[in-house]
């Protein structure tokens, strides 16, 4: 582990783990989020930005544009913030670095959050983005982060299901794949986590489930069925409370028959290469996810 990512963890530490400890409102977590983005998130040059409504439907999105795009997948991805912060704003910097990488154009969808919109409302929306790029004629590759991690997964064992056009693989940086809280790393790593409180997380879950069920599929994709799911690529560090979101959901994805790439990075912060500007091991994330992305667009 990097010198600089020693020090940012202490940083989030003694900031961001208390802020979002002591937040009482959605909204100081969405204001702030924002404003962190905009401060921290930067995107390469050249990249551009729209604003598009996705098919037929109502649900807006982010279209990311790199400089010079080569034909291939569309890359469709989901936000973190537990449900109920974040937005395609927050994260499309990330995605533009991830893009410039691959030569590939990336959407990110305006889901619902809550607590305005609890359950099932967000995996509705990630359904709705899917059946609206399903066909695009380079194929689809699934990604997400924390929440929106357990989001794309969710959504890949729903279109398994629901017998739609595979996508080509899915991606995962630090993925909440059970929202019973059952993973013995989340007492376990309590402490040790530089950026979640593991104590808000029953609230973050009683926001956003209401009256559902914590096991359901859709909330909790570590109870899914992936048969004939393609390749999935999970990453997590080893001092998250959610470490074993990641190592569980990466045996059941094994267990089912899928190949999986499963990489556990020592002592890094939960959704490191949203830190790109910052990190050298979140640029060493995104180059080499970049490869394992294009190693499937050749498949």
């Amino acid at each position: 582990m990097s010198l600089r990512a020693r020090l940012l963890c202490g940083w989030l530490r003694q900031t961001e783990k208390r802020i979002i400890a002591r937040a009482e409102q959605p909204a100081q977590l969405r204001r702030h989020m924002e404003r962190s983005a905009r401060l921290f998130f930067h995107p390469p040059k050249g990249v551009t930005f729209d604003d598009i409504t996705l098919g037929d439907s109502t649900l807006a999105a982010t279209r990311v544009t790199p400089v010079d795009p080569c034909v291939g997948p569309l890359i469709l991805y989901l936000h973190g913030g537990g449900y109920i912060f974040g937005s395609p704003r927050t994260h499309r910097a990330m995605m533009a670095h991830l893009a410039a990488r691959t030569r590939l154009c990336a959407v990110l969808p305006r889901y619902r959050l809550a607590p305005e919109h609890p359950f099932p409302a967000a995996p509705e929306d990630a359904l709705t983005a899917y059946r609206a790029v399903m066909d695009h004629p380079g194929g689809v590759i699934l990604g997400g982060d924390s929440a929106g991690g357990g989001l794309a997964l969710a959504l890949l064992a729903q279109i398994g299901g629901l017998g739609l056009p595979q996508p080509l693989g899915t991606f995962c940086f630090s993925p909440l794949t059970d929202m019973t809280f059952s993973g013995d790393s989340f007492a376990a790593n309590a402490k040790a986590d530089p950026l979640l409180p593991a104590h808000r997380a029953r609230d973050m879950a009683q926001m956003y489930l209401r009256d559902g069920d914590a096991d359901d599929p859709r909330a909790s994709p570590l109870y899914a069925d992936f048969a004939g799911a393609g390749p999935v690529w999970l990453t997590a560090g080893d001092t998250e409370i959610l470490l074993d979101d990641t190592r569980r959901m990466a045996k059941r994805l094994l267990t089912q028959g899928v190949d999986v790439t499963c990489i556990i990075e020592p002592g890094l912060p939960h959704v490191w290469p949203l830190m790109h500007a910052l990190l050298p091991e979140a640029r060493q994330t995104l180059s080499g996810l970049a490869g394992w992305i294009t190693s499937l667009s050749r498949l």
